[in-house]
């Protein structure tokens, strides 16, 4: 599914990365892309259901808990959280104004080790990090939120991916601490609005996060990103 006008690029001296551009980009590409990007979420809430089931199974024998739970964690690990990488690079296609398929969320598959590996490093880092009083935990958090994008639109392996997004957050980290203590609001105020507002707000937030690092991989010397045919 692509959008009927052709994309427009972006140029480098409009993006900055910061916490209103992030945001101000996002709500923009939020309705030009509303479709695909709705139709994205859905997908992963279709995925996610086996795990919200899962939990949500009560008064059941000890030894059926530990399956369902083990089926949780292995389900999270090898499946959900992969696609969550890929959900990442269909928000990503989208803030930088690329054609965006549905489909491209399974993008992720291509380097789908590294995905599920990466996913592991960046949950064992940040675990540390919060058992060090927690503040530690938020900083490896924002130094390491660039992992997922790294990981499907650069395919580098997973300990290259955490490298270059602690690199790429150099002077950035701030902002992105921002840009997730300004989604809490903007999540609460989507719950305000009869519930269904939380939609258009997660994809929102999703797309703040997603420009922010399209404007410092544009300013940190990344390789230029693929441009879709």
């Amino acid at each position: 599914m692509t959008p009927n006008a052709e994309p427009v690029s972006q140029s480098r001296a409009a993006m900055v990365p910061d916490v209103g551009w992030s945001f101000s980009n996002g709500w923009q590409v939020l309705w030009k892309y509303f479709l695909e990007l709705l139709l994205i979420s859905i997908v992963l809430f279709l995925f996610s259901l086996p795990t919200w089931l899962s939990e949500a199974a009560e008064h059941v024998h000890i030894g059926a808990a530990v399956l369902l739970w083990l089926f949780t964690v292995i389900y999270g690990v090898l499946l959900l959280a992969p696609i969550e990488y890929g959900v990442a690079f269909g928000f990503l296609k989208a803030a930088r104004l690329d054609r965006l398929d549905v489909k491209d969320i399974f993008e992720v598959f291509q380097n789908w080790a590294n995905a599920v590996l990466a996913n592991i490093l960046v949950a064992f880092i940040v675990g540390v990090g919060i058992l060090l009083l927690i503040i530690p935990g938020i900083v490896f958090a924002c130094k390491l939120a660039f992992v997922p994008y790294i990981i499907v639109d650069r395919k580098l392996d997973a300990i290259q991916a955490v490298k270059e997004s602690w690199r790429m957050t150099n002077g950035h980290a701030l902002t992105v601490f921002l840009v997730g203590l300004l989604a809490i609001p903007i999540s609460l105020a989507g719950l305000l609005c009869f519930i269904v507002g939380i939609i258009p707000a997660v994809m929102w937030i999703r797309l703040a996060f997603a420009s922010l690092y399209h404007a410092v991989s544009q300013s940190a010397g990344a390789p230029p990103a693929p441009v879709a045919s």
